[in-house]
């Protein structure tokens, strides 16, 4: 009985080391397929005689010594050899490194990180300056008002010793108003959120932009330095336009003369060509002719008209600007004088309405908002000019998608944009229709 267990036995590890065998000389096989130096061969084993145990027994000592030689031979035969190095060009025969393209796309993640931090530091401060107007008027309008009240509860008839006191804390509250004042008035906050606010898109915008302009590689020509110096120059327009300091570098607040913002760089004409085409890059004389016409109703209507609206912003402000430190000026000498307490009365709640109706109405930020409207149109107006004054149409943006994106701009589909300028070519600069829909 105890024969025959062994006998089992042995046979049952046999097989096993014999299909271990073929699975490692399968598997080697199939993995050196492109290694021609590597012979396959066949292991044929005696058939066991299972009824001497004796003989059964020594045969199967003799095939394990045989199947563990073979093995140990097989695999140090069938090891690979050393791997290729993954920069092996054989490896990657369709595969062209440019050194230039890397260091160009380097650049360009590094300013598409610096535009990143440009958007949430103008995002933060112009949450802090849109905070500032709140509580500024809130603060300036209570100091105000209580300076008033005092002046009033100044004129009843009370011992000479609280009404020179009620006196004193008018005026001072008074004068700390009109200070407070002045200094609002000089820096406009609301006027600096909204810049900040614009200057947030406007880097969005080219975050959006960069981000497009990379992954469109090998789809349009290749990114060169070209790319990360245009990308420059829009990060340093946007920050001479919008300064984030208030000191030395601030924008005029009350100019003489409102003018478009202007947040790009001068247009350069192209220097490359993307793509010849057959049908002139999309461009026609139509196509031209349309563009003109969009350029006049552009500046003779809507930027104009912002311009205009502009002015008078500006204007109302400035005359709020200086009727808000009057006025507390004056209810600070009507309550230091006995026989002007009335003056010091009126003063004060007419100081309150003027404060409320400059910044709680916000009129810095509308013309904040007036110049940059003014200044949109000017950015379109320069755009299709820089493509119509480059002679090489094949240089130019495509033409159709350059009027799509015209069209986009002023919230106008083709055939509105075209409608527009065939209107221009009937009436003239008698036009009533404005060239953008969108604002």
């Amino acid at each position: 009985m105890a024969a025959i267990i062994n006998n089992q036995a042995a046979s049952s590890m046999i097989r096993s080391n014999t299909l271990l065998l073929f699975g490692s000389s399968s598997s080697s096989h199939y993995n050196n397929n492109n290694n021609r130096d590597v012979a396959t061969s066949a292991i044929h084993f005696p058939r066991i005689n299972t009824r001497n145990n004796n003989t059964n027994i020594a045969v199967v000592a003799s095939n394990i010594g045989l199947v563990e030689e073979i093995m140990s031979t097989r695999i140090i035969s069938s090891s690979p050899s050393k791997p290729k190095s993954p920069s092996d060009k054989s490896l990657r025969p369709n595969t062209v490194v440019d050194d230039e393209e890397l260091l160009v796309m380097e650049k360009l993640y590094l300013i598409l990180e610096t535009v990143s931090d440009r958007v949430e530091m103008h995002k933060n401060i112009g949450e802090q300056r849109a905070n500032w107007n709140s509580l500024l008027l809130t603060s300036i309008n209570t100091i105000t008002l209580s300076a008033a009240t005092m002046a009033a509860i100044a004129t009843t008839t009370l011992p000479a010793a609280s009404l020179e006191a009620l006196k004193l804390s008018s005026t001072f509250l008074y004068l700390a108003a009109t200070g407070m004042l002045v200094i609002m008035n000089k820096i406009q906050p609301s006027q600096l959120a909204e810049e900040q606010r614009n200057a947030a898109r406007l880097f969005k915008q080219l975050e959006a932009e960069i981000k497009t302009k990379m992954a469109s590689i090998g789809v349009r020509n290749r990114l060169s330095i070209t790319d990360v110096n245009e990308a420059m120059k829009k990060v340093l327009a946007l920050d001479r336009a919008y300064p984030l300091p208030l000191i030395g570098v601030m924008l005029e607040k009350f100019p003489a003369k409102v003018k478009p913002a202007v947040w790009w760089p001068q247009q350069q004409p192209r220097t490359t060509t993307t793509r010849r085409q057959k049908d002139n890059n999309g461009w026609s004389v139509e196509l031209e002719e349309e563009m003109r016409n969009i350029i006049r109703v552009l500046e003779i209507k809507d930027k104009e008209d912002y311009l205009r609206l502009g002015n008078k912003a500006v204007k109302l402000n400035k005359a709020l600007a200086i009727a808000g430190p009057l006025l507390t000026g004056l209810g600070a000498i009507g309550s230091a004088c006995p026989g002007a307490m009335m003056l010091g009365v009126m003063g004060g709640a007419m100081a309150s309405v003027v404060n409320t109706l400059q910044h709680g109405g916000q009129v810095g930020m509308v013309f904040e908002m007036y110049r940059s409207n003014a200044g949109f149109f000017e950015m379109i107006k320069e755009s299709i000019e820089s493509n119509l004054k480059e002679r090489d149409v094949h240089r130019r943006e495509n033409g159709q998608v350059f009027e799509m994106k015209v069209a986009l701009r002023l919230g106008r589909s083709l055939s509105e944009l075209s409608d527009v300028a065939a209107s221009y070519s009937r009436t003239g600069d008698n036009i009533q229709e404005f060239g953008s829909k969108l604002f």
